[in-house]
């Protein structure tokens, strides 16, 4: 029987809004990780049956086909296709989980799956344009839902509002969320799985980018707590307890477990199961709730067989409702930081999140780990991972 398993996976060091990675292009920055792939696996970029990239901001660099153009500015050779993916912060997630399918079912032999984001250059919101042509959903719609002009900010606060999640609540988990990423940074757990890239700062010098650089230390939650709520004049949602905008790129490596072999790779873990599901589009962002449940139910495990999580902190009340409704161990759930710390580059953040679950799992021991993360227009993936 044919399997999918994750040989090698890498990620850049995310960049805050306007930070180390904003004056790179899109395609530079995702053939920065292919080639780090060819570099750590040895792999010959000519067997990679497809490239399938995520990407959330299709417009600008980000336009026509940057899977495509990634694999063009790495060198690779033509003959190497590609095709990108928006299923909008799951992008990569979701990339992977075509590149497993297309591996069990015989169509690859090899794919390489990723994504990618530079928002500071493509913010959050770039594919609305001016309306010359139409805004997306549109009025049946509007119209379906009451004529609610939902949003994710809006979402988030809904759910803080239905789980009775307080402000402090989310400001501690915002707190929690960078002391854990600092702590992994000092420890050395992040080295294994970021390809070190060199940038050129706005005086000409260059230096190596290796080091997430949205990681606060010594805030508080006084100083939290003096921030501004950001979607509702009373609301809870603030800066401080939401995803940062971000710059970023990942690729994973994927074969069967006969091709690994052949070609003298030791893969890191099976893509055990894989499920996406559908919720509310108004709060939007409950979905990981119901794609656990349904990745628990078809791989036949439980809540507590997974001895690592990682639910992307898209904004706090997020991550704190799915905590809530599966009864997880907090201390297993985004154990090296969140994108709370570490950023949210969103078409990049589900090749981030999976990249670091798999080194951590790794490096732990850990047999079974599980990534959800929430999507606009109400959707969710789901992957549970076993160590080999």
């Amino acid at each position: 029987m044919r399997d999918a398993v994750i040989v090698d996976a890498v990620r850049t060091a995310v960049g805050k809004r306007n930070g180390s990675l904003s004056k790179l292009h899109s395609a530079s920055l995702s053939a920065h990780v292919l080639n780090a792939l060819v570099e750590r696996t040895g792999l010959d970029p000519a067997l990679v049956d497809d490239v399938i990239w995520g990407c959330a901001g299709a417009v600008g660099m980000q336009a026509g086909c940057v899977g495509r153009a990634a694999v063009l500015a790495a060198g690779w050779p033509e003959s190497v296709p590609a095709v990108t993916v928006d299923r909008q912060c799951g992008s990569s997630q979701q990339a992977v989980h075509q590149a497993a399918a297309g591996v069990i079912s015989g169509q690859y032999a090899v794919a390489v799956a990723g994504g990618v984001e530079i928002m500071s250059t493509v913010p959050l919101g770039s594919t609305r344009g001016d309306g010359r042509f139409g805004e997306p959903f549109g009025p049946d719609v509007w119209a379906r839902y009451g004529g609610v002009r939902f949003h994710q900010g809006m979402g988030a606060q809904l759910i803080a509002d239905q789980y009775g999640i307080t402000r402090t609540e989310m400001d501690q988990h915002g707190l929690d969320s960078h002391a854990r990423a600092a702590r992994a940074v000092d420890e050395g757990r992040f080295k294994g799985q970021i390809a070190p890239i060199t940038v050129t700062d706005e005086d000409g010098t260059t230096r190596v980018f290796d080091t997430d650089e949205g990681i606060r230390r010594g805030s508080t939650l006084e100083t939290l707590g003096g921030l501004k709520p950001a979607f509702r004049e009373d609301g809870s949602i603030t800066a401080g307890n939401a995803s940062q905008v971000s710059d970023g790129t990942g690729a994973l490596l994927v074969t069967t477990s006969e091709f690994a072999r052949s070609q003298g790779w030791t893969p890191m873990a099976r893509i055990h199961t894989a499920v996406v599901t559908g919720t509310d589009p108004v709060t939007m962002l409950k979905g990981p709730i119901p794609a656990t449940a349904k990745a628990l139910a078809k791989s036949g495990l439980s809540v507590d067989d997974i001895g690592a999580f990682e639910i992307n902190e898209a904004f706090a009340s997020v991550s704190l409702a799915w905590l809530r409704e599966t009864g997880a161990d907090y201390a297993r759930m985004n154990p090296l930081g969140g994108a709370m710390a570490i950023g949210h580059p969103i078409g990049g953040s589900g090749a981030r999140l999976m990249t670091t679950l798999v080194h951590h799992m790794r490096d732990n021991g850990i047999r079974y780990g599980l990534q959800s993360m929430c999507e606009g227009g109400g959707m969710a993936n789901a992957t549970v991972l076993e160590l080999l």
